[in-house]
């Protein structure tokens, strides 16, 4: 008996120490015990117009041999689609002190329902963030769904000689590229919306409205223009600079067209990417198109050792031939030629006006050289010509040509209204001939209709105003119609984008 009191004594300690539990039962506070997940996006590829519901799986996975509480698991809920989890049996937007064994995992159904009140107002793509908040730490799965109304293209390889339709917008989630040796063909009037950060990426070769032939003039809400935009489409957006990457050409692109295309709110209007001037070159016509809201976002690419400031057109090694075009409200460059090239401008209009940003760069700037991974490569002359056009912004020297006295003689600019001190001074980069307009500054404020200098109207409006100095200041070039496919003077007609039409 004398025993019997200690082993009592020892049998009831043995009970109440944790090792008794099994281990993958016993809740770590440890910030350390994170969670995984079965995929970093759950994604739903078709969410109906009308009302329907999705359900996918995410798998939460427990890789600690303890287990872990989570305090939170909960959805933030965004207008568009409502999304809705099953965790445990439990449905609802959140679950609370959800635990998980060491070493297991949590199956979280997720579902999504359309607002059929939404429409066609609603982002054709909807992003939501599922939250898990353990032991201090707070982790995200992306949840995103597409609308039915659209063709979607998500990290995409194109089918060969593809065509985009207008019978639907396209919208594009990463990128869409075009691959090399193939053809993309986007046709009249039809609509491309960007996530964020998403490029079109040409290989090979695109075309845009290549044969559209207008009958008469065109409204600038033309129902044929091609146009590119980001994919919020509340009305606080229409007009925000950097909501996707741009349009990218690599070094084996060949015998690309844009015309009649409006491209807007992007990081990068038309960028052709060739750094190590490779020939022959990526070549780009762009005739009666409009690039705007061009934010200063810089991009880096990761296999060039590169990064580079937005432009609303930016060549590396590219040949550019651009008619009848507008670029406006460029963060950083409207045109950026750099290592080499051939830029050639007639009738365009660069009113780089910018409201939203605070820009002391010139709106063209041409090098003959880059940095690669910081290494200065081999110096490669561009060559500028421009005729008929305007360059005009909200600063005093909108042109910038970087160590241009060694390629002085292949900058050609005739016929053309600019504002430029720099190059008003003699030299071999003097513009004040050629017919040029140079810096008419007691005029300044009505060389277009309005401007955020003279606003009228109900927006900004580049076409010619009354006393325009660029009126009847061109020579007869062989294109004989403006940006709205209006009819240019045989004899004398205007500079710029636009050819001025009295009331």
């Amino acid at each position: 008996m004398r025993f019997l009191l200690p082993l009592l004594l020892f049998f009831s300690a043995l009970a109440l120490l944790p090792g008794c539990e099994p281990k993958e039962d016993i809740i770590t506070t440890d910030s350390s015990a994170k969670l995984e997940f079965s995929a970093d996006t759950v994604k739903f590829d078709t969410v109906f117009v009308t009302v329907g519901t999705v359900t996918k799986r995410l798998w939460v996975y427990n890789r600690n041999p303890r287990a872990v509480r989570v305090e939170e698991i909960s959805l933030t809920g965004r207008p568009g689609v409502t999304y809705n989890l099953l965790i445990n049996g439990d449905a609802g937007s959140t679950a609370n002190n959800v635990e998980i064994r060491g070493k297991d995992s949590l199956l979280v159904l997720v579902s999504a329902t359309v607002d059929p009140t939404a429409g066609d107002a609603r982002p054709f793509i909807v992003e939501d963030d599922l939250r898990f908040r353990t032991n201090g730490n707070n982790q995200q799965v992306k949840v995103l769904s597409y609308g039915q109304n659209a063709y979607f293209h998500a990290a995409e390889t194109l089918p060969c000689n593809a065509v985009w339709t207008a019978d639907k917008p396209h919208v594009i989630y990463d990128y869409a590229r075009v691959g090399p040796n193939c053809t993309l063909t986007i046709e009249p009037g039809t609509r491309i919306y960007s996530h964020s950060g998403a490029f079109l990426v040409v290989q090979g070769r695109l075309l845009i409205n290549p044969t559209y032939a207008p009958t008469g003039e065109l409204k600038p809400d033309d129902k044929n223009i091609v146009r590119f935009q980001g994919d919020r489409l509340e009305e606080v957006y229409n007009e925000v600079p950097g909501q996707w990457g741009g349009i990218e050409f690599d070094q084996g692109s060949r015998n690309n067209v844009v015309r009649y295309t409006e491209i807007k709110n992007s990081a990068f209007g038309l960028l052709a990417y060739n750094p190590n001037n490779t020939l022959p070159r990526p070549n780009i016509l762009v005739e009666n198109t409009v690039l705007k809201n061009i934010s200063s976002a810089k991009l880096a690419f990761a296999n060039g050792g590169l990064s580079l400031e937005g432009a609303g057109i930016l060549g590396i090694s590219a040949d550019f031939t651009v008619h009848n075009t507008l670029l406006t409200n460029c963060g950083e460059y409207a045109v950026w030629a750099v290592q080499g090239g051939t830029y050639q401008f007639d009738y365009c209009t660069i009113a780089n006006y910018t409201p939203q940003f605070r820009r002391e760069s010139s709106s063209v700037l041409l090098a003959s050289t880059i940095k690669i991974n910081g290494v200065t490569q081999p110096a490669v002359a561009p060559s500028f010509i421009m005729r008929n056009s305007i360059v005009w912004g909200s600063i005093e020297d909108e042109l910038a040509f970087i160590d241009g006295e060694q390629y002085a003689s292949n900058i050609s600019i005739s016929h053309s209204l600019l504002r430029t001190k720099d190059y008003a001074k003699g030299g071999a980069l003097d513009q004040s001939k050629n017919g040029n307009i140079l810096n008419p500054s007691e005029l300044r404020r009505s060389i277009f209709r309005s401007t955020p200098f003279r606003f009228r109207g109900k927006g900004y409006d580049y076409q010619l105003d009354t006393l325009s100095p660029a009126s009847n200041q061109g020579v007869p070039l062989p294109t004989t119609i403006d940006l709205l496919n209006r009819r240019r003077s045989a004899n004398n007609p205007d500079v710029g984008a636009y050819e001025r039409v009295n009331p």
